[in-house]
């Protein structure tokens, strides 16, 4: 059995080069979940996909119909974890700052946070256990930081497959069980 991770197309939307409030931040974040696509070829390496999971966000959506021909099951449970700024929303940083701040604060179950890792985790499992209880090569559209958790489970479950930090746009890593 292969599962083909497939993070969705590139998005166009570029990240701000100036400082950010808080608010900024999540109405860039909005602009990035509805922001055009660049759509490429991608390669399926040379497996019949039998069956496809997506995100149910736009982006995954539109890459997953450019992979994958057939009925496609779109999922809540795919989506990327969301922001949620814990500065003040009148406090100005760098995009990448706000990001650290947010990820560490998830990592460390901050309240601001809205899901926890192991909720996060959770939710991934959930798809895990509906995707092998079919038994056939299943592609999975999702976004980058789910991948990394999702390769982490999937290993747990005694599949193998290759190492990414951050994994690049419209590329399918296989994982497979022996």
């Amino acid at each position: 059995m292969k599962i083909g991770l497939l993070r969705h197309y590139k998005v166009t939307l570029g990240y701000p080069n100036k400082m950010v409030s808080s608010s900024e931040l999540l109405e860039w974040q909005k602009e990035y979940d509805e922001s055009e696509l660049e759509e490429t070829e991608i390669d399926l390496c040379k497996v019949l996909w039998k069956r496809c999971y997506s995100s149910d966000l736009p982006r995954a959506t539109r890459t997953a119909r450019g992979a994958f021909e057939g009925k496609i099951v779109y999922l809540e449970d795919l989506r990327e974890m969301s922001i949620y700024p814990i500065a003040g929303s009148d406090i100005r940083l760098p995009l990448w700052f706000h990001i650290i701040l947010i990820r560490i604060a998830w990592l460390l179950g901050h309240k601001s946070q809205k899901e926890s890792k192991k909720q996060v985790v959770r939710r991934i499992n959930r798809v895990l256990d509906q995707v092998l209880e079919q038994e056939e090569d299943v592609l999975i559209v999702g976004h980058g930081g789910i991948m990394i958790f999702m390769r982490k489970e999937l290993l747990k479950r005694g599949f193998s497959g290759p190492k990414f930090n951050r994994p690049v746009n419209a590329k399918i890593y296989i994982f497979e069980k022996q």
